[in-house]
């Protein structure tokens, strides 16, 4: 992982983001190359074959502040659904009742007893309580219940948590964010985290890409804490990559079928760890085909412990849709835990738009699958010529590099 570091000031991480989403610096990456735009050009930098693919996931106000029996301040992060939901959106839509794993800020000062919360938002009034099931390696299983039982998860969520910014930005969260911090395009509830390479896109940037008919799509991956998580070891080989939920419809692999083999570019590293992990889905229904649904899963290093690589992209689509076909599924819902490090073999991902990311994070390791070496002359191109970091900051439109 010493590899994949580097000296990132406190100045360069961006505090807020810009008035304007479109007005982000672009750094543009191709063949050993880099020049510097503005977001609002993207079609200019995109052959008009281009299919994009965004991630729609909307982010959920996952912290919760709650007190124990004793009024000790215990801050509890929901990270994602406990073990019996075959989906977030079934979790979500739970009344009364949930059982969801989350981080415990304070956990110390938790001895006994319950959680509780009480919350009036306008006419209305929620009273919440968090129970402890079981201690998962860094994590708690808890059982959380309100009134009104009728309202369901992710009511009682928006009603009374409060939207999860990056830890790294250090400040309390402001109207500003609750708009900012999602894309203009997000639909389904699921995320802690927002998939920040689409938070630069404009009606006005959407509208430019048309007039190219550059193609659009969308799927939808929800963001795990293990967005925030640093890999803490040595080598990325003890590090544990959290599971993500990922849903795609039949239509969206139909198009993706038809597109091969004109370029396709994920929007975010969220969106192209769901493009990935199509591919492995596919490749092991080949191998299994009479898997059932709820029983698809890619595991963190699937793609290096595969073998020989002898079934093509387009062939692991086919079994995808055939399967969903035979099973009368509309879409596909499954869960990941991709690890896309140098040394991986891209699959559908002709290149990447996305933000600078943290010093020895996995996403780091990402973008050096992506383009080599080259990582290091693209953020040090970064670092001084005024590109804001991180979640608020600036981005980039990376090209792949072929290898030798």
């Amino acid at each position: 992982m010493a590899d994949y570091s580097y000296e990132l000031p406190a100045e360069k991480i961006a505090q807020h983001p810009l008035p304007k989403r479109d007005e982000s610096k672009l750094l543009v990456y191709q063949n050993g190359e880099i020049q510097e735009n503005r977001y609002r050009n993207l079609a200019d930098f995109l052959p008009d074959t281009t299919l994009l693919l965004f991630n729609n996931t909307r982010v959920v106000p996952a912290r919760l502040y709650m007190q124990t029996q004793q009024g000790q301040a215990i801050e509890v992060f929901c990270l994602e659904p406990g073990p019996g939901y075959s989906d977030i959106t079934t979790a979500m839509s739970q009344q009364g009742r949930v059982v969801w794993l989350c981080l415990i800020g304070g956990a110390k000062k938790w001895k006994e007893g319950t959680l509780s919360l009480a919350h009036t938002s306008g006419d209305r009034y929620f009273s919440i309580t968090a129970s402890r099931i079981e201690k998962r390696d860094t994590a708690f299983l808890l059982e959380l219940s309100w009134q009104p039982a009728t309202a369901s998860f992710a009511e009682m969520l928006s009603m009374a948590g409060e939207l999860p910014l990056p830890p790294y930005l250090n400040r309390t969260i402001t109207a500003e964010d609750y708009e900012r911090y999602q894309t203009i395009y997000a639909q389904h509830q699921g995320s802690v985290a927002a998939p920040t390479a689409g938070l630069h896109f404009t009606p006005e940037l959407m509208d430019s890409l048309d007039k190219k008919s550059i193609a659009k799509s969308f799927i939808t991956l929800h963001v795990g804490a293990g967005t925030f998580m640093p890999v803490k070891s040595e080598t990325p080989e003890t590090h544990a990559m959290h599971r993500e939920y990922l849903e795609v419809s039949l239509d969206f692999l139909t198009q993706l079928r038809n597109h091969l083999p004109h370029p396709i570019v994920p929007v975010g590293t969220t969106s192209m760890r769901t493009l990935e992990s199509i591919y492995w889905i596919g490749r092991k229904l080949i191998k299994k085909p009479n898997s059932l649904p709820g029983e698809l899963q890619v595991n963190q290093w699937d793609p290096y412990e595969a073998g020989e690589n002898n079934v093509s992209p387009s062939d692991a689509l086919d079994a995808l849709m055939n399967w969903m076909k035979e099973h009368q599924l509309s879409q596909l819902m499954a869960t990941t835990q991709l690890l896309i490090a140098p040394g991986y073999r891209f699959q559908f991902t002709s290149g990447l738009i996305t933000n600078f990311h943290q010093p020895g994070s996995t996403l780091l390791l990402l973008v050096g699958a992506l383009v080599g070496d080259d990582w290091k002359k693209i953020y040090d191109y970064a670092l001084n010529h005024t590109f804001r970091f991180l979640s608020y900051g600036d981005g980039s439109l990376l090209w792949k590099k072929e290898p030798r």
